[in-house]
């Protein structure tokens, strides 16, 4: 028998890892016809933790997925190894583990999701997505949030999020990502002019050159639209065992939906943000023009 589990990490490290084995072991307990309550007391927890495995929102312990395979009937060798090995791996620190002074830990799991994503969606309505921003145009956005902060802080919180930007031309497998952003945000100058400036110049560099790259501008002149909620993101897995998670960032925590019919509310909103949309041959004008206003 298969896991059909990869061989070693993921890219999106221990978030995607965690849901990986989480899905697999919920399969095999429900091929066994086991109830979470059964499995909980095997382990010596509860119902409640088992579904929180099985979502991939915990860490592994080695001797609670050796005991649930046991009850599952995994009885191959090689099979066990694997499954407890990546059970290991599941608990190493992503790359983003070092920023942690600076790291809420509601955006830990955010940022495995996106490291591990094969399509981002985002509509953004205050800023230019953090995927997408410049030194100088993120530091000021930094420091709007943390104005306080101490010089080395802000150097830190800008780094996380150029870092989070490889996705986008790493070699192997890069992100694709599709833009919606709103006019306003484009035209808002954080960090002045000059700042803005570059931040448009960069974008259209982006959209010249990067083809796993789409944006999409919502003119002033659509008024209201699908959208009117605020900024969210859904991401989407290459592993057909996650389910598309949709992202919504507040002040100081964050919701992560997974449930079919919250996601394919925000997915139809999304598709109708994009008919509302300018279209992707008009973004290089529409940047033009931007730019041009940001000049007088």
């Amino acid at each position: 028998m298969t896991t059909g589990l990869p061989e070693g990490g993921a890219s999106g490290g221990p978030t995607v890892l965690r849901m990986l084995l989480g899905a697999h072991l919920r399969r095999l307990r429900e091929a066994q016809g086991v109830t979470r309550e059964d499995a909980g007391w095997e382990i010596r927890s509860s119902e409640s933790k088992i579904s929180r495995m099985e979502l991939g929102r915990v860490g592994f312990k080695e001797r609670d997925v050796a005991d649930l395979l046991t009850l599952y009937g995994v009885d191959d060798a090689e099979e066990r190894n694997r499954l407890l090995a990546l059970a290991r791996d599941a608990n190493n620190p992503g790359w983003w583990h070092r920023f942690g002074d600076v790291l809420p830990n509601w955006f830990q799991s955010y940022l495995g999701l996106e490291a591990a994503a094969a399509l981002i969606r985002t509509y953004e309505v205050q800023f230019v997505p953090g995927l997408l921003q410049t030194r100088e145009y993120a530091r000021s956005v930094v420091l709007l949030g943390h104005g306080r902060a101490k010089g080395d802080e802000i150097d830190r919180r800008v780094e996380l999020r150029l870092q989070r930007q490889q996705i986008l031309t790493r070699a192997e497998d890069p992100a694709r990502l599709w833009v919606v952003v709103d006019e306003a945000a484009l035209r808002r100058p954080i960090g002045g002019h000059d700042v803005m400036r570059g931040q448009i110049e960069a974008l259209m560099e982006i959209n010249a050159n990067l083809p796993n790259v789409r944006l999409q501008v919502i003119p002033f002149n659509v008024g209201g639209h699908a959208a009117a909620g605020g900024a969210y993101t859904i991401l989407r897995f290459p592993d057909e065992d996650l389910p598309d998670v949709v992202y919504i960032e507040q002040l100081t925590s964050a919701l992560y939906l997974d449930k079919r019919d919250d996601v394919d509310l925000y997915a139809e909103a999304m598709e109708r943000l994009c008919v509302e949309a300018r279209p992707p041959t008009d973004t290089a004008k529409v940047l033009e023009e931007i730019r041009k206003d940001l000049d007088e």
